[in-house]
């Protein structure tokens, strides 16, 4: 009789990931960026293109193509109170539906979902819609963010000063 030294890992379950992307949602409305940063791997990508349908971000224009280092950045100006299209601070509320598993498999997935976001600022509210897509790989400390592209509906018009992460 053998015994099995590793059991291999359950492929990622459609719960599992939009449990994540909620608690992601939940960690940016409430402004705990630095539990936020941690749930990216070191090499992820946050991309806003503004071309619907490209596929080379790294050679398109986007309202965000952000490695760590500059998701760090991004962060370090929301909590400074220095950056001018952040203050004041917007409060937000996102809403996550229409989730859909594009792939699985024990390692890594591909999330899409629909995404509005609900800012208030300056007595002004505004609404941004558009299909998030997550790449999620597990770890040893849980599902992590490998990738996430946020195509707006309407990002070939002019977008107002967005203060806050997508």
């Amino acid at each position: 009789m053998t015994i099995p030294t590793t059991t291999a890992a359950a492929t990622i379950t459609l719960a599992e990931a939009m449990e994540f992307a909620w608690t992601e949602a939940d960690l940016l409305d409430h402004a705990v960026y630095e539990e936020w940063l941690s749930l990216w791997t070191d090499d992820a990508r946050y991309i806003v293109p503004i071309e619907p349908g490209v596929t080379d971000f790294e050679n398109a224009v986007n309202y965000a193509y952000d490695d760590h280092e500059m998701r760090k950045k991004r962060v370090d100006r929301l909590l400074s109170g220095q950056s001018v299209s952040a203050s004041p601070v917007a409060r937000t509320v996102r809403s996550l539906s229409r989730f859909r598993m594009l792939k699985t498999s024990e390692t890594a997935c591909e999330l899409r979902c629909a995404q509005i976001i609900t800012e208030f600022r300056r007595g002004r509210e505004r609404t941004y819609t558009g299909d998030v897509v997550f790449e999620l790989v597990r770890s040893e400390a849980g599902l992590k963010i490998r990738r996430k592209v946020i195509w707006l509906i309407n990002s070939t018009e002019a977008l107002g000063g967005i203060g806050y992460i997508l």
